[in-house]
């Protein structure tokens, strides 16, 4: 997917480029910046860094990757943290926007970015997030590139607290354990299952009230009605009753929103290839979390998500706490993805996209 969050070590990453949180001297610190000068070879890289020395805040520079996976360092200075007035939030941008501009100037394809500024300058971690993400997105909707923003433990990344708590809430009201699910009578999941089970039952019971025979199982009438419809129907009617696919129901939903493919396909955090992929092949089955991001990028409802998964072979559970939390996020109408992405990364779930 063109963005993603994992926890790694910066220095391991195999991408065209790593981004350094550098000081404005170049010069070898300590946390990311110390790592990366160690990992690349420090007499090396201090001297390529001496002739490049020195760069403003939120200015990017480049060098070689010498002793690292990656074919490039990226070097920016974040602002240190003094009292988070908008020219510090203006300057962290820049350091985003500048060292991309900069990767894709010299033909990278992917880049890897630490959450800059949120260590020792200081800058709050959910502020720094937030500003990443907003940075990133932006970008990206008007360039191709794979972007990986690497934290490397939980302790360096982290959500707002009014996200976090508005969340959390609704998991612990809504999310319900699996195996609970299977063994308490009294759960929202067995008073679903039972009451779609009831319906079904009255349903069958109306449909022919000339059987005179309700001890009948309900399996019974249900395999009798099936018969009777496929019997009735013409090859060419029951055909006609099948579902239609996900791919021809997704650029159907496109053209009735009004929306590109292009603005789509970025929304979703979906790789261009990928999308192509949709378009031109036939019989296309996407993965769970693949379809959610489109559902997300059209900005659904809940029962149009579901309908749209349903084409894919998937259904939303409260028994899951991927699905949970995006319910959580479809049902207040809030279809940032790469803010839903922040959320799934906390809670160790599978990020949307392709």
């Amino acid at each position: 997917m063109p963005y993603t969050l994992i926890r790694n070590d910066i220095t391991t990453c195999r991408v065209d480029a790593i981004v350094n949180a550098a000081n404005v001297n170049l010069k070898m610190g300590g946390g990311v910046c110390g790592a990366i000068f160690s990992a690349a070879g420090a007499g090396k890289l201090q001297k390529a860094c001496e002739a490049l020395a020195p760069i403003k805040t939120g200015e990017a520079v480049i060098t070689k990757g010498y002793a690292l996976p990656a074919r490039y360092i990226i070097h920016t200075a974040g602002p240190v943290y003094h009292d988070g007035k908008p020219y510090e939030e203006t300057l962290l941008r820049m350091c985003y926007i500048n060292a991309l501009d900069l990767a894709n100037k010299h033909g990278c394809k992917s880049v890897a970015f630490p959450l800059i500024s949120s260590g020792a300058y200081g800058y709050p971690k959910e502020r720094a997030l937030i500003v990443a993400t907003g940075a990133i997105s932006q970008w990206l909707m008007k360039n191709d590139l794979d972007v990986l923003l690497v934290v490397y433990d939980k302790t360096a990344f982290m959500l707002s607290n009014e996200l976090t708590g508005k969340v959390r809430a609704f998991i612990d009201e809504n999310y319900i354990d699996e195996r609970k699910a299977k063994f308490d009578r009294s759960s929202r999941l067995y008073e679903d299952v039972s009451l779609d089970y009831m319906e079904t039952e009255a349903c069958l019971m109306r449909i022919d009230s000339s059987l005179q025979a309700p001890q009948r199982p309900v399996a019974y009438e249900a395999e009798t009605i099936s018969k009777k419809l496929l019997h009735e129907a013409s090859p060419g009617e029951f055909i006609g009753r099948l579902d239609e696919p996900f791919s021809a129901t997704l650029l159907r939903l496109i053209d009735a929103k009004g929306k590109t493919d292009i603005e789509i396909y970025k929304r979703a955090n979906i790789d261009r290839k990928l999308f192509s992929k949709i378009r031109t092949g036939k019989g296309y089955m996407p993965s769970k979390k693949t379809a959610v991001a489109f559902a997300v990028a059209l900005e659904l409802s809940l029962p149009e998500t579901r309908d749209l998964l349903e084409r894919a072979g998937f259904a939303l559970s409260r028994s899951v706490m991927f699905d949970v939390i995006i319910e959580y996020f479809i049902t207040r109408r809030h279809y940032d993805i790469f803010e839903i992405n922040n959320v799934l990364f906390e809670y160790d779930q599978p990020l949307l996209g392709g």
